[in-house]
This record gives C-alpha cells, sequence and structure tokens, in this order.
C-alpha cells in the first residue's frame, strides 16, 4: 500500500510538472482580488468570488453593450487562456481591438470578439463587434477577403460540426477558453476543443493588434465571470530570405 501512495504521489507530482511546463511564458493579469488594471463602469463590473464579473439586473440595465478593458497595453500576437461562467445573456473576449470614437462613454469596444452565449448557438463563433459582423462560425475556418466590388468575402471549409464542437461547452458552469493569433491566423478554443478559425487577408480592415475586454452586453439581465486570466506573447514571424515575410500562416 505505501508503494502504491508513493508512486501516486510521484505521478501527481510529474502532472503537476507538465501543467507548469505547459504555462511557461505565460503572465496573470488579473490578481483574483481587485480590478487593477481593468477598466470598467463600476455600476456593472466587480470582483466576486475570486472572478472579474460582468453583472445586469432589471434595476440596473446597461443602454447597450459595455466593456472591462486591460490597461496592460495592446494585444498582437498571442496566446491567451482564462476560464468562463455566464447565466443569460451574451459576452463575449475582445481582442485587438479600439475604442469607439463615437461611443456612449469611454467603456465602447470594437474589433475581433470570441463570443460568449448563455444559450446553444454563438459560444467560441468569431464575431466582429463594430467590425463586419459574425466573421466565422463553429466548426468553420474562414478565409476572408474583399472581392472587386469592396465587399467582404467568405471561403468557409468545415473541420467540425457545429452540433459536435457544442458538445464540449458546459452550460452555466465553468469553461475555459484559448485565443491563439499569429499574425493574421485567429484560431478558438472552448474546454480544449478547436471552435473556429479565421484567416484574415482583408488588408483595408483587419488589425494586427489592440486592445483586449470582456464584454457585458445590453439587453435582459445577466452575470459574466472570468478568471484565471493569463497570456503570452508570441514571437513576429521571422522575414524570409530576401527580406520578404511568408504568407499568412493557414
Amino acid at each position: 500500500m505505501k508503494k502504491i501512495i508513493t508512486l501516486l504521489g510521484l505521478a501527481a507530482f510529474a502532472f503537476a510538472g507538465q501543467a507548469v511546463a505547459a504555462e511557461k511564458g505565460f503572465k496573470s493579469i488579473f490578481d483574483g482580488k481587485s480590478l487593477k488594471g481593468w477598466n470598467g463602469d463600476p455600476k456593472f463590473w466587480s470582483v466576486q468570488d475570486g472572478a472579474i464579473t460582468g453583472k445586469t439586473t432589471k434595476e440596473n440595465p446597461t443602454k447597450g453593450n459595455t466593456f472591462i478593458i486591460w490597461d496592460g497595453g495592446k494585444t498582437g500576437d498571442f496566446d491567451l487562456r482564462l476560464d468562463y461562467k455566464i447565466v443569460g445573456g451574451n459576452s463575449g473576449i475582445q481582442y485587438r481591438s479600439f475604442k469607439l470614437k463615437n461611443g456612449a462613454d469611454q467603456w465602447r469596444i470594437g474589433g475581433y470578439q470570441g463570443d460568449i452565449d448563455s444559450g446553444p448557438t454563438y459560444s467560441g463563433i468569431c464575431y466582429g463587434e463594430q467590425f463586419r459582423g459574425i466573421l466565422s462560425l463553429r466548426g468553420k475556418k474562414t478565409t476572408l477577403t474583399v472581392g472587386d466590388d469592396g465587399k467582404l468575402k467568405k471561403a468557409v471549409e468545415e473541420f467540425a460540426k457545429d452540433a459536435d464542437v457544442a458538445k464540449a461547452i458546459k452550460k452555466e458552469q465553468w469553461n475555459s477558453y484559448r485565443i491563439v493569433a499569429r499574425g493574421f491566423n485567429l484560431t478558438q478554443y472552448i474546454n480544449g476543443v478547436k471552435t473556429t478559425q479565421v484567416i484574415d487577408r482583408d488588408k483595408k480592415t483587419r488589425r494586427a493588434d489592440g486592445l483586449l475586454a470582456f464584454q457585458l452586453h445590453a439587453g435582459p439581465p445577466m452575470t459574466v465571470q472570468f478568471k484565471n486570466v493569463r497570456i503570452k506573447e508570441l514571437p513576429k514571424r521571422v522575414r524570409k530570405a530576401g527580406g520578404k515575410k511568408g504568407k499568412d500562416k493557414k
């Protein structure tokens, strides 16, 4: 029995070591206790149960979508990981985003969004908040280009069925979200399952960097929470021989 316990202990130690190694290079950007380093409307954002918490009620609704913005600088090429839980409504993780010039207040954001939804449809898609609308659905790899007519075009490849991706998402429970942005290749995951991928070749509109923020959506009362928020900056792509950068990775 003692030998078995020892072996179990060694296995647990090895597993813990692998977990730490997997997180090498990441930095935590939420201390679990305060909103230090984050900027959101205090009427809606607080820390509860060790998580950044956005909440609306019938008595305290938001007029339009509002966001809490990370003050740590712009996100460029990165690997972002966090845990989230949503009860009611709709939310999202804004990245490479921008403040709206004509926003109703200082907390209005546009840009790429890893969508989060309390319903069965949208969690995991890539949405363009004030930024071209839905960019890529679940189970789809979407390449964005602009035609001669100036309109956005989407070349879509299916890598998984929407229903199969949806099975990985736990309703009103904690889920893990991961977003990896390399060049203009943007890939999103929930609970380790790839949900969508965008190759953005819309050179006029696409964004190489920008703000990181969390969304609290206008509408019915809702609560969304985020914790264990950490990010790793990824090195930029190296130039190929001859001084030219390679094409967007696929």
